[in-house]
């Protein structure tokens, strides 16, 4: 029995192996199957994932290639930009330099015709000394017929005779030549001013009346004019100033006489740009900003100015009037820095001849303040100006010099001699054309010795920084037709002789002075 039990254990145990190994081998197939599902899943998520990666780089390298044809595209545009600008600037010139020979063509043709001209008179004098020679052979004929003189007698009394008639002739004749010239030189003159101005207008009045403003491009015009002339209506009313848009590129000209008004529209018309935002609202914003800022910079101009010349007690309408010609210029030259360096040129002058050094800096500084207001005020500026001190309370020695220094009023003081001396020197300083003052007093000395070399000359003054040789006569020894020669003879030694900047006035004075005596 026991045998059996053990037997049958043993067979059960053998049965529960198979049966396991079956179980186990059931439970691994399964195991594989679910394991393949996965990977099956995992595999077509990867390549699901793939395809979407491979998808997003093509985008990228699509999208990569569109910045790089339109940076391409961008930095051609450019280029043509630049050779467009380029092209119309050589075109440009070619005009400018047509223009150019063209004028020199019509000079060439006029020069011609006043050759001709001197040509002809040339043999007109030539046929009038022809004439005068005859005359005289004529004349020595019948003096030698009906006078008893000898040849010799007859031959000085007869060149006597003519040398005076030739000498009254030509004075006649040169006064008749100048006549003319002077009558030509009105007419050539206008012509010339004409020319200039329709060649060189826009440079000229950039610096007089008109103001330029570079705008970034050429919409930028469009934006500025508004929807039916809104924006530049407005532009001009708060300004006060005309807005010009022409066909010229990436430009607008602002035209005023008033330089204060155009700055104001210069620097409001760069904010709005800037800015952006241009209509009328905020343009009056702009314009109110800016006017306040530049009324603000007129008086720290005025300010800084006293202020270096140790100038006080100033009313506070002449320290902004002062300021106002920091934008004011005359003959180019800045009337604020002009004024200020009148002003130190009279406190040197003043201090040399023991005068009041701080009278002297008040009129200089001020001696121009008319010119801040001469376009709002009638009449010259030296009177405006001493008008305005008088108006200020300044004392009247430095109003009658501001008034004066002109020689519009009569003068009441040295100081006003000592304002236009040093107003003469700023404008025109003896000197300025590289030259030392040796050679300027050695070339004052040869005019005034090339006009005493002459007979009959008494005296000769060189005035006006050298710009003017007064040439004294005595009436005995020459009449108005020697004094007529004589004036043209020392002009053209000079032409030849002297290097002088600008030109010369030759006045040569000849008067009668009757003098008698009573007992």
């Amino acid at each position: 029995m026991e045998e059996m039990f053990a037997g049958q254990g043993f067979m059960l145990g053998i049965g529960f192996v198979v049966l396991g190994f079956f179980f186990h081998a059931y439970i691994t197939k399964t195991n594989a199957i679910a394991a393949s599902k996965r990977g099956k899943v995992l595999l077509a998520e990867a390549e699901k994932e793939a395809d979407v990666i491979r998808r997003e780089a093509k985008v990228q390298a699509m999208d990569a290639a569109l910045r790089a044809r339109e940076k391409i595209e961008k930095e051609n545009t450019g280029q043509r930009k630049d050779i467009l600008d380029l092209e119309k600037r050589v075109v440009e010139r070619e005009k400018d330099l047509s223009r150019k020979i063209d004028m020199l063509n019509s000079k060439e043709q006029k020069l011609e015709q006043h050759l001709s001209k001197v040509d002809v008179r040339e043999t007109e004098l030539k046929e009038t000394q022809a004439t005068l020679l005859n005359a005289i052979s004529e004349e020595n004929k019948k003096l030698e017929s009906l006078a008893q003189f000898s040849q010799e007698e007859a031959r000085e009394t007869i060149m006597k005779r003519m040398g005076e008639e030739v000498r009254a002739e030509a004075g006649g004749l040169i006064r008749h030549i100048q006549r003319n010239a002077k009558e030509d030189a009105h007419r050539k003159a206008a012509e010339i001013i004409t020319n200039a101005i329709q060649r060189y207008a826009a440079d000229q009045v950039n610096d007089v009346t008109t103001s330029t403003v570079t705008l970034a491009s050429d919409d930028m015009k469009g934006r500025i004019i508004g929807r039916e002339g809104r924006n530049i209506k407005s532009f001009e009313s708060e300004t006060g100033v005309n807005v010009l848009i022409d066909e010229t590129p990436e430009v607008v000209v602002l035209s005023s006489f008033d330089p204060i008004r155009r700055e104001v529209a210069r620097v409001a018309l760069e904010r709005l740009m800037e800015d952006g935002r241009i209509h009328p609202v905020r343009i009056e914003e702009v314009v109110t900003k800016v006017r306040e800022e530049i009324d603000d910079s007129i008086r720290s101009a005025g300010e800084e100015a006293l202020f270096a010349l140790g100038v006080s007690g100033v009313a506070p309408e002449l320290v902004h009037l002062l300021g106002r010609l920091k934008f004011r210029t005359s003959f180019k030259q800045n009337v604020l820095d002009h004024s200020v360096e009148t002003a130190h040129l009279m406190s040197m002058m003043a201090a040399e001849l023991g005068l009041d050094t701080s009278i002297a800096k008040r009129i200089g500084i001020f001696h121009d303040i008319g010119k801040a207001v001469d376009h709002e005020v009638e009449g010259r500026h030296a009177i405006i100006g001493g008008n305005l001190m008088r108006k200020h309370g300044e004392d009247r020695l430095i109003y009658n010099a501001v008034a004066s220094h002109h020689e519009e009023t009569e003068r009441d003081s040295i100081y006003a001699v000592l304002c236009d001396a040093a107003d003469a020197i700023t404008a025109a300083r003896p000197g300025a054309r590289s030259e030392t003052t040796d050679l300027y007093l050695k070339r004052l000395e040869k005019l005034e010795k090339i006009a005493t070399n002459y007979t009959g000359v008494t005296n000769a003054y060189a005035v006006q920084a050298g710009r003017e040789l007064r040439v004294m006569v005595e009436q005995k020894q020459l009449d108005d037709n020697d004094a007529l020669i004589l004036a043209r003879n020392i002009a053209r030694q000079i032409e030849n002789e002297v290097k002088y900047p600008g030109q010369i006035t030759v006045t040569v004075i000849r008067e009668t002075r009757c003098v008698e005596y009573a007992k």
